[in-house]
Order: C-alpha cells, then sequence, then structure tokens
C-alpha cells in the first residue's frame, strides 16, 4: 500500500492529485479494474473523488504479474543501487537486455527474476525500465513493482530522468561539442538496423569530446530522444562510426565490441523524490582503450 497526504492548496480530485505526483491514467484505470483500489481517509473511492488538504490517499496496486516466460537465472548481478521500490545494476557487455528467441536463458531480464527470488522478494515480476543492446554495458534500471514502474516510465517521458554515455568514436571529430539533430528510420529490409533518413522519428543527441587523437574520440553523450540504436547511428551518420561497432562501422582490434558504455544515471526516486545519481564504473575493455587514447591526445 502507498500513502500521501494531500497538500495545500490540493488538485481537484484523486485523479489530478496522482497524475501531478507522475502516475500515468492508465495505471489509475488499471489500478481500479484489474484488483487494486483507491482509498481517501480509509473509505474507498473512485478516482474522480473529490480532495481537500489533509486528505490522505492510499493506493493499493494491482497484483503483480509475473512473466512466466522469463526463467531465473543464479548467474551474477552488479549491483549498483537498490531500496525498496528500484534495482540499479552495471550490466556487462554480450548480455541481452531482456529474452528473445535467440537469448532465452541468460539475460539481464532472467538475472534480475532469479536475483529477487533469491532475496524473497514480495513479487518476483521483472519491470524494465531502460535497456540496453546486447554489447553495450553499463547503468540498466529496474523498478519492483508496477507504480514505480509508472512513475519511471513518466521520468522517461518529461526528461526528468537522464542518462549519460561513454562512447569512443573513430578518427577526430571536427568540433569540440556538438548536437546531432537527424531522424532516424529503420533500415530497408531489416527488423534489426536503424538508419538516418527522411520520414524518420526525430532525433537528438548532445555530445562533447573529452580526449582525442587522429585514430578515435572520446566523448561523453546524452541522448534528447531514445531511438533504437540512436548513438551508434548518429555517429555513424557523422562519418565517426563507434570503435568496433560491427554493424554501423567495422570491427577493431582494440575492442571486440562497440566501444559505448552507459556511465550515469541520474533520476528522481519514484516514491521518496529524493535524487539519485548512480554511476556505472567503465570495464576494462573500455577503460584500457580510452587510456591509450588519452596518452596520445592531441
Amino acid at each position: 500500500m502507498f500513502k500521501w497526504v494531500v497538500p495545500d492548496p490540493a488538485p481537484a480530485t484523486v485523479q489530478k492529485f496522482l497524475t501531478h505526483r507522475g502516475l500515468s491514467r492508465a495505471f489509475i484505470g488499471r489500478t481500479k479494474f484489474n484488483g487494486g483500489a483507491l482509498f481517501v481517509n480509509s473509505r474507498q473511492r473512485n478516482s474522480d473523488y473529490p480532495v481537500h488538504p489533509g486528505d490522505v490517499i492510499r493506493l493499493i496496486a494491482p497484483p503483480e504479474q509475473g512473466a512466466d516466460t522469463i526463467v531465473p537465472s543464479a548467474k551474477p548481478l552488479r549491483i549498483l543501487y537498490e531500496d525498496q521500490d528500484i534495482l540499479v545494476v552495471n550490466k556487462p557487455p554480450f548480455v541481452a537486455s531482456i529474452p528473445s528467441p535467440n537469448h532465452h536463458f541468460d539475460t539481464m531480464a532472467n538475472r534480475v527474476k532469479g536475483y529477487l527470488q533469491a532475496q524473497h522478494n514480495e513479487s518476483d515480476s521483472v519491470h524494465v525500465v531502460s535497456r540496453l543492446d546486447r554489447d553495450t554495458s553499463g547503468v540498466m534500471l529496474f523498478a519492483k513493482h508496477s507504480l514505480a514502474h509508472s512513475l519511471l516510465d513518466t521520468q522517461l517521458q518529461d526528461k526528468t530522468m537522464q542518462k549519460e554515455y561513454l562512447a569512443i568514436v573513430s578518427g577526430a571529430l571536427a568540433v569540440p561539442s556538438g548536437l546531432i539533430d537527424l531522424p532516424i528510420r529503420r533500415a530497408p529490409n531489416s527488423t534489426y538496423e536503424r538508419m538516418v533518413g527522411a520520414g524518420g522519428k526525430p532525433s537528438q543527441t548532445a555530445f562533447a569530446v573529452t580526449a582525442y587523437n587522429t585514430d578515435a574520440s572520446v566523448v561523453t553523450v546524452r541522448l534528447l530522444t531514445g531511438r533504437t540504436h540512436q548513438i551508434r547511428v548518429h555517429f555513424a551518420a557523422l562519418g565517426h562510426p563507434l570503435v568496433g561497432d560491427d554493424v554501423y562501422g567495422q570491427v577493431s582490434p582494440a575492442i571486440a565490441r562497440q566501444a559505448l558504455h552507459a556511465h550515469v544515471l541520474r533520476l528522481i526516486q519514484p516514491l521518496t523524490g529524493a535524487p539519485l545519481t548512480i554511476v556505472a564504473p567503465l570495464p576494462p575493455d573500455i577503460q584500457n582503450l580510452r587510456a591509450a587514447i588519452c596518452r596520445t591526445s592531441e
């Protein structure tokens, strides 16, 4: 059960209060029809019930719907942050985020489900808030229950949540910082690859170079939109694909994957409102590549 006290001035109704707190209308609707309940001052009410300063609103979320298709895995998790509502882990490269026909048993979702079961969590439902490409490492966020998931989705939509990446791109970029503003769409005859092109979805990537030599540049990257493969596609479109990217660039003897790491996550704890900054340490392959560039940086 989750509880709030209505402030002064008060929103007009329970629904307006809850949407102001970040809950989606869809989640509030599911609460009513899927086994949850709303209470105002200990009496069950509908979401259109009027509220006043000092009223106590309690929400019982619908029962969690576990995904039987996700098989729990006992493989290790590197936990960066955990509380009663969220779990943040450091995803290693070469592990998929969620199950697929090609990766069914060992994904981050499988590992999180196994961890939740081992910890005897109230629910082993896996709520993936942000995912990463299989070969990308770094911060990955999970919610422990549907209410936290709804609140975190709202943060994603309103840009309250921010993620900073470290990328190593081929060649020396022409400018020290900038904004890549190019639409991204699905590549013809492919369900996987993306490309810059007319008719694509608006896509914006902010970047700043921190070190470079003639062969490569170390770049901090912030996504203003969240398209599939956005960082990889945008830098490839500039003629500077990520080092080691075998889809949008070419393989590299320096690293066995694309040089991309989700480094920093900034968000608001969905229930307490506390600001959180969570850092995923760089893995050895990117550490070594960055150090080599910094030693010869111009």
